[in-house]
């Protein structure tokens, strides 16, 4: 039998994978949980929010510094919004993130379920502690926002699951 290449002297039957790549430990899930996902959710907000941060602060830099001719000090300004708005944005996305992991995991250990009551009940009690420096309107117009926004997210998620089921109701 030939090898792959004159360089790498291997027989290709031993390349051949059909089975799992992984050994995982008795009783673990072969998904990860919302505690490994958190690390994930929370560092993909902050980045997230600082490119939308830089974005804006790009725009608001150039609408402010319009009249200027390019110079240095134009430059700097522009530099400075574009840092200020990415650190802000980059914070708030992050603290955001943070909560809700926090809530979604708490919950989760609480219940001892992974379903999409936790998504939905994690995002409304973040937009509520969120929001409430705003007094009790704040909490609630965040708890609101927060339902809202996990809600259609829960629904996003399960759009196949439910079309699935609807169709095999109306047959």
């Amino acid at each position: 039998m030939n090898p792959l290449s004159p360089y790498l002297n291997v027989d290709p039957r031993y390349l051949v994978q059909d089975t799992d790549e992984f050994i995982l430990p008795t009783g673990a899930n072969k998904t990860r949980g919302r505690f490994e996902l958190a690390f994930f959710t929370i560092g993909g907000c902050c980045m997230t929010g600082a490119a939308f941060g830089a974005m804006n602060g790009l725009r608001l830099g150039l609408k402010e510094t319009q009249n200027m001719a390019w110079s240095k000090p134009r430059n700097v300004q522009i530099l400075n919004m574009v840092t200020r708005q990415g650190a802000l944005w980059a914070n708030t996305l992050g603290s955001l993130a943070l909560l809700y992991s926090a809530f979604g995991v708490i919950i989760e250990k609480t219940r001892g379920a992974e379903d999409d009551l936790n998504t939905v009940a994690a995002g409304t009690m973040t937009g509520m502690l969120y929001k409430c420096t705003g007094g009790l309107r704040g909490v609630a117009r965040g708890g609101l926002a927060g339902l809202t926004l996990t809600s259609l997210y829960a629904l996003y998620n399960n759009w196949e699951h439910m079309k699935g089921s609807l169709l095999q109701q109306s047959l």
